[in-house]
């Protein structure tokens, strides 16, 4: 069986650089941008460029450990998973905040909508936005 260490992208998530940026990402349980992952590290002291950042988050998504998201102004944003399902998010506007929801019956509309048209192998991207209570309070 193959190390870790044995698999490129695996290898270069364990480096400082890539376990400083997954650090600044796990202490916070709201969505963050890449940038202000960049600048927490570097006003922490961390010697670590913004397209280091951007490698190491899209590594990180890719092997499943963090959700991106989409906003509504297009970019995008970083916070550690914690569900292993398909899911979605209610994001506040203001804060970053995250709320991880299933949504079954939006599942099974979009499931059934793609099917009476003909199409299979469905995939969707469906994401919420507003202002939680502690920003509007």
């Amino acid at each position: 069986m193959a190390d870790a260490s044995d698999h490129p992208a695996r290898a270069s998530r364990r480096t400082r650089q890539g376990e400083a940026v997954l650090n600044v990402v796990l202490g916070s349980d709201n969505f963050r941008s890449a940038q202000d992952i960049h600048a927490e590290l570097r006003s922490s002291g961390e010697a670590v460029g913004l397209t280091t950042v951007y490698r190491h988050l899209a590594l990180l998504t890719d092997e499943g450990r963090l959700d991106a998201l989409q906003t509504a102004d297009g970019e995008v944003v970083y916070r550690r998973c914690h569900s292993e399902s398909h899911h979605h998010h209610v994001v506040c506007r203001r804060c970053g905040r995250g709320v991880e929801v299933a949504l079954p019956d939006l599942e099974r509309w979009a499931e059934a909508t793609a099917s009476a048209l003909g199409y299979s192998d469905v995939t969707h991207t469906v994401e919420i936005f507003g202002v939680c209570a502690d920003c509007r309070g």
